[in-house]
């Protein structure tokens, strides 16, 4: 598969079914991840790849209800850096870009294999942070939840997630998120 491919075929599918989480699995992720590029090489990301299904149970507690669907993750991964960790040039903090940049190679590369690799923002940073232990002054940006996709809806969706998920969500035109050589206000 091909870059582009793995672009076209990523999708946020909400039903999974179980699959084997390996160690080579999660080894496999961690390097795509590694191999971002990053301000001064600093690579300020960390995750936590979450398997144990005691471990899981209880970061299913630190979800938001509208994220039900994620008990049927094999794992979920935690996303987590410090901005001490990484530039800040002039108030632009490079710790969220970069940690972004490595957790959108990981999802292409799990695209690449196969699975779906889905990013989240609905849990309880506290919690999750108290679960896997994460210090304080790193901050949780995104709960990465892996799985095998289903062919089928499962229950634990709501009405509005199934439909959204029988179709990818239209995306914006061109005109309305890209411009050449110059911004020019919408109107």
């Amino acid at each position: 598969m091909h870059v582009k491919e793995a672009i076209i075929a990523r999708r946020a599918y909400r039903s999974l079914d179980p699959m084997p989480i390996s160690n080579e699995l999660i080894k496999e992720l961690a390097w795509s991840s590694s191999l971002a590029p990053s301000c001064f090489n600093n690579q300020p990301w960390r995750f936590i790849y979450v398997r144990d299904p005691d471990v899981l149970q209880d970061m299913h507690a630190a979800l938001l209800k509208s994220n039900n669907w994620v008990r049927d993750a094999s794992m979920i991964i935690a996303v987590f850096s410090r901005k001490d960790d990484d530039c800040s040039v002039r108030g632009r903090e490079y710790h969220q870009f970069d940690k972004g940049m490595a957790t959108a190679f990981l999802i292409l590369r799990a695209t690449e294999l196969g699975l779906v690799a889905y990013p989240i923002a609905g849990y309880r940073e506290k919690n999750v942070k108290k679960i896997l232990g994460v210090p304080e002054d790193m901050q949780v940006i995104t709960l990465v939840n892996v799985g095998r996709r289903s062919d089928a809806l499962h229950d634990t969706l709501t009405e509005d997630q199934k439909k959204r998920g029988k179709e990818r969500p239209q995306r914006l035109p061109f005109e309305k998120f890209a411009y050449i050589d110059r911004y020019v206000e919408a109107g």
